[in-house]
């Protein structure tokens, strides 16, 4: 049963008039039926197989796919493009970065073509991601529940039990590093801020919301500080592992059978059976402990699709947008590659998602169903900001000191919600103190 709850709507609405109020207003979409050429940035896996698939349905328009690079390069070449008016038709936008381009006027509203298909397709919680001021601003593709990833056939060699809560998974850390003292059960990014973001949503953090007609930024509040101080422990014992982010060192570990667990989203599933094929059977998925035993999640990532302001063809875009997120055939048709695991924002959707990734690879484990329930868990209340590239940057340029020692991640969420309130004002947004 889908939990989700709507949140706290009127004070993010009211929160969120002020990122449009800095942007330049809605172009409207074409209002002539859609067709001719459409071009396509993404750096999601399958987003070839969707366009090749759309264009075979869809003969009266042409996508061509412009595949980019992911990350903050990916929104700074967005960002030049809308600067320039050479934006593509249709372009991903993560949920976390949605709000900032809409502040800078870089999207097109779309509250009449496809607000009532939010609105009927997806959980409130996910509609307020792409809601903005009360506009309709993007399409929800993808919601990137959060998983524990755990050896399974190390696990029961040492009948060790998957943890249900964050002391367990203390516990757990240190008798994986008992047993042998080269492995761990975890790891922690010194280069990604999303896993610590994630991990202080499922704590009931909110860094962004409304207070009356200001921005109120909470990146230091009290559930996100107990993260911190927790990953720090983790960190100050040795119990878990570091990495610059989940790219090859990382992955040499995962091959050398040294991390045994680690936290990522649904889209990692398909990571892992794509880049370490030989251990096929040997890991399962379970949700994320939390601090009290009751379930409990968040995202980490997560995907919609905007027409960027500026955009040549926008009819055409907006239904290739719809169909790729809405339809059937499309949602099926991001499982091309045999490896995507995205979970569907939309819950009538999943069982597309289901039949498109093969659980051999997890010894057969229904892993949606786990996926499922970590999404109906997630914690409800959590908003993104309108500079987040601010507050990403400040996060990933201080998380290495807090491996080696020099700081304390308590003190890095203290600088970067300093950092990113300055930003905020730098802009002339009103930031409750």
């Amino acid at each position: 049963m889908f939990r989700w709850k709507p949140l706290a709507a009127l004070a993010a609405v009211t929160a969120l008039s002020l990122v449009s109020a800095c942007s330049s207003g809605g172009q409207e979409v074409g209002a002539e039926p859609g067709e001719g050429q459409v071009t396509f940035w993404s750096f999601l896996r399958g987003s070839d197989a969707v366009a090749a698939a759309f264009n075979e349905s869809h003969p009266g328009i042409k996508v061509n796919f412009v595949n980019q690079a992911g990350g903050p390069d990916y929104y700074t070449k967005l960002s030049n493009a809308m600067k320039s008016g050479q934006v593509p038709d249709a372009a991903v936008a993560e949920y976390t970065r949605l709000p900032e381009i809409v502040s800078l006027g870089g999207a097109t509203d779309l509250t009449g073509e496809v607000g009532p298909v939010v609105q009927k397709t997806f959980p409130g919680a996910i509609q307020e991601l792409v809601t903005l001021g009360g506009k309709t601003w993007g399409v929800p593709r993808d919601a990137s529940a959060m998983l524990y990833f755990y050896r399974k056939d190390f696990f029961d060699e040492h009948e060790l039990s998957v943890p249900e809560t964050w002391a367990d998974y203390k516990t757990l850390a240190a008798k994986v590093k008992s047993i042998d003292s080269g492995k761990r059960a975890g790891a922690y990014l010194t280069g990604n801020y999303n896993l610590l973001s994630a991990l202080s949503w499922q704590a009931g953090g909110k860094w962004f919301g409304a207070e009356g007609d200001s921005w109120a930024v909470g990146i230091n509040d009290e559930p996100s500080l107990k993260v911190a101080g927790y990953w720090q422990d983790l960190l100050k014992n040795d119990l878990v592992t570091s990495f610059p982010d989940y790219t090859d060192q990382f992955w040499q570990d995962i091959q050398n059978n040294d991390l045994v667990g680690y936290f990522c989203a649904s889209w990692c599933a398909g990571n892992l059976k794509a880049t370490v094929p030989d251990q096929s059977g040997d890991w399962a998925v379970a949700e994320l402990p939390s601090w009290d035993g009751e379930s409990a999640s968040a995202m980490w990532g997560g995907s919609s699709f905007i027409v960027p302001k500026g955009a040549k063809n926008s009819a055409a875009a907006l239904e290739f947008i719809k169909w790729i997120t809405t339809d059937p055939q499309g949602i099926a048709a991001w499982f091309g590659t045999g490896v995507s695991s995205m979970y569907p924002a939309a819950p009538t959707l999943v069982p597309e998602a289901k039949k498109g990734f093969t659980t051999e690879y997890f010894g057969g484990q229904d892993i949606y169903a786990v996926l499922t329930d970590s999404y109906d868990s997630a914690v409800p209340g959590w908003r993104w900001g309108p500079a987040m590239a601010t507050t990403e940057s400040a996060f990933n340029d201080r998380l290495g000191k807090a491996a080696d020692g020099s700081a304390q991640l308590t003190d890095i969420f203290s600088q970067v919600q300093d950092a990113t309130v300055k930003a905020l004002k730098d802009r002339g947004l009103t930031v409750a103190q």
